[in-house]
């Protein structure tokens, strides 16, 4: 028989193989049902980016990430936590490679791997305040692999006009199939910022087209 703990890690090893599929197929059917407005605050030129968004968007802004960037080597820290298993396994069907670790697990390890991963010609993905929050808070990570890097913020939000909200610590966001979703896409240079500056800075732009309730 099972023991409770037997069980646990075999239904977790189920999960990571089923639910990032069905993850994905959910994702795409409220994609290609909706009706998307591309909002572009300047040109995002064709250069390397650092891209963030909020954990509560990450059912949709990977979707328009690759819309915009289709081709582009990107990886995303996720983090070490079951649900980030099934972050990542769903991500890798959209060709992103997770880097698995986050600002308090790990921590080192995963930024060694995201500036190897940015020399190599990627770009990476961020959440700032995962992946246990607090809700819309601005962690250091991304704006240090910026400032240390020297490459400019690639800014993903997304508001919908109908939409599930969750109950979780980020209130996750499900817009409703066939509705309408706006994406607003923004470059944000940090150049010549210190760290606790540039935090406000990004965490008010980020915050200029989300959901707010």
């Amino acid at each position: 028989m099972f023991k409770q703990h037997d069980m646990k890690s075999f239904l977790r090893k189920v999960g990571q193989v089923v639910l990032p599929p069905v993850a994905y197929v959910m994702m795409r059917f409220i994609w290609w049902s909706s009706k998307k407005h591309f909002h572009h605050a300047e040109a995002i030129a064709d250069e390397q980016h650092v891209c963030v968004t909020w954990h509560s968007e990450l059912l949709m802004t990977p979707q328009a990430y690759r819309q915009i960037h289709k081709t582009q080597a990107a990886s995303a820290i996720i983090s070490s936590h079951f649900d980030g298993s099934l972050i990542a396994g769903t991500l890798a069907l959209l060709k992103i490679r997770a880097l698995r670790g986050s600002s308090k697990k790990g921590a080192r390890q995963v930024l060694l791997q995201a500036f190897k991963s940015i020399k190599a010609g990627e770009e990476v993905l961020i959440t700032p305040d995962g992946p246990r929050g607090p809700r819309h808070a601005m962690s250091d990570g991304a704006i240090g692999i910026a400032l240390k890097s020297k490459l400019p913020i690639f800014v993903m939000n997304y508001t919908a006009k109908d939409y599930w909200q969750l109950n979780s610590w980020d209130k996750f966001v499900i817009p409703k199939p066939f509705g309408t979703i706006d994406f607003y896409i923004q470059r944000i240079s940090l150049e010549g910022m210190e760290l606790e500056e540039a935090k406000v800075y990004l965490r008010e732009k980020m915050l200029e087209h989300t959901i707010l309730e």
